[in-house]
Parts: C-alpha cells; structure tokens; sequence
C-alpha cells in the first residue's frame, strides 16, 4: 500500500519486539526490520531507509542514543522514537537533544503506540505529554537554584553519586539496589537524603537539579 508506513523495531528482547510487533498489526504501518541492538538498528536503516524506528534505549553494542546520533548524522528522513521502560529524566533529554522525533514509555497503550507513529511519520514531534509537563516544571525550578556544583559535590559521599547516577536513569529503588548490592529500604534512605542534599521534594527534580548542576552527564 502506498500510504504505509515502513518501520524498524530495535530492542534488545524478542519478547519485547514481539509486542511491539503485536500492537502494530492490521494497522497501516509495514514492520521492515527487527535490530537487537543499536549497531544493528543503524545497518538496517541505512539499507532500508525506514520512515520510523521504535528505538529502545537500553540496549548492547551502541546503545539507542548513540544509534539515534548516528541516525541523524547520516541526514535520513528516517525519524526516530525512543521507547524506554524508566521515566528517566536523563534519557528524555538526551533523546531529544540527540533529535529523537519521539518519546514514549513502554507501558503505552496499542492506541497510544499508533498515535505516535503517525505523528511522527507526518512530521509531528511526540513525547509523553505527563513526563514532559513534570521534567519541564522542574528544570523551570533547577535554573532558579544558587547553589554551584562543587559545593553539592563535596557535599555527596561516593556512594550517593552513585545512587544519583542510578536515580537519573530511572531506576527503581529495587532496581538500584540491585545493582549496587543493597536493599530497596536502604537506597530508600540513600534517596531521601539526596533530595534533602539537594534542595529537592521528589525524584524528579533531583534528577534534573544533577543534570542542570553538571552533577550527572
């Protein structure tokens, strides 16, 4: 059909890629690839050209991000949306200042999901609309602090920066843990006392307080 829409799907899991795949059937897009990671996405858009890649961000060999940079470096009209599991406020801007056409969180709806390729195959720029609302107000917040980075540096213990880190990809509190060896009830602890560190009422606003500090890249 001549009004379909030709789109890659890059995750690193074949369940995921399943659902996606799931969720757009009888539907006017046209699946012309799958990539488990970035290196992958960018080999196959470069030989099929697609309209629009569902790109995951957390993924092996070049991750989502660097694929989008790549992406974009090579002038395609190819248009990208970046679909991550964590409502990181990292990700999103990084998405987007690296040119992502879109933004979304893999808990979309199938009608949701649609919506967005087609905008974003029209040319319209997606995110989603709740995250965007809570990391705009607070980076609105964050350009009013005072206080400079080496003050909150030696303020925070290494292992704070390192929860930090985590916190601004989104993690859970389980997640976190997870990764450093703790329990969720002690990155709790860890948690609250960044955000009093930082001046901040949730996690959000410490995420983008770090961003906008040079805190966290």
């Amino acid at each position: 059909m001549a009004n379909e829409i030709t789109l890659l799907i890059a995750d690193d899991h074949p369940m995921v890629r399943a659902g996606l795949k799931s969720m757009l059937s009888n539907s006017r897009i046209q699946i012309v690839g799958e990539a488990a990671n970035g290196r992958e996405a960018l080999d196959i858009v470069l030989k099929v050209k697609p309209k629009v890649v569902l790109m995951d961000i957390r993924m092996p060999d070049m991750d989502g991000i660097q694929a989008l940079e790549a992406i974009k470096a090579e002038k395609l009209d190819t248009r990208v949306i970046m679909v991550t599991t964590y409502r990181s406020t990292a990700y999103l801007l990084r998405s987007l200042s690296a040119g992502a056409a879109g933004f979304v969180l893999k808990d979309i709806s199938r009608e949701e999901l649609l919506a967005a390729v087609y905008s974003v195959a029209q040319g319209t720029s997606l995110v989603d609309s709740q995250f965007l609302q809570d990391v705009l107000r607070n980076l609105e917040s964050a350009e009013k602090t005072n206080e400079s980075p080496e003050d909150l540096v030696e303020a925070l213990t290494a292992r704070e920066m390192d929860i930090l880190r985590l916190m601004v990809e989104g993690l859970t509190n389980q997640a976190i843990g997870d990764v450093l060896g703790l329990s969720a009830g002690t990155v709790k602890g860890y948690a609250q006392t960044l955000m009093h560190k930082l001046g901040t009422n949730d996690r959000t606003q410490a995420a983008v307080k770090a961003i906008r500090l040079g805190l966290v890249k």
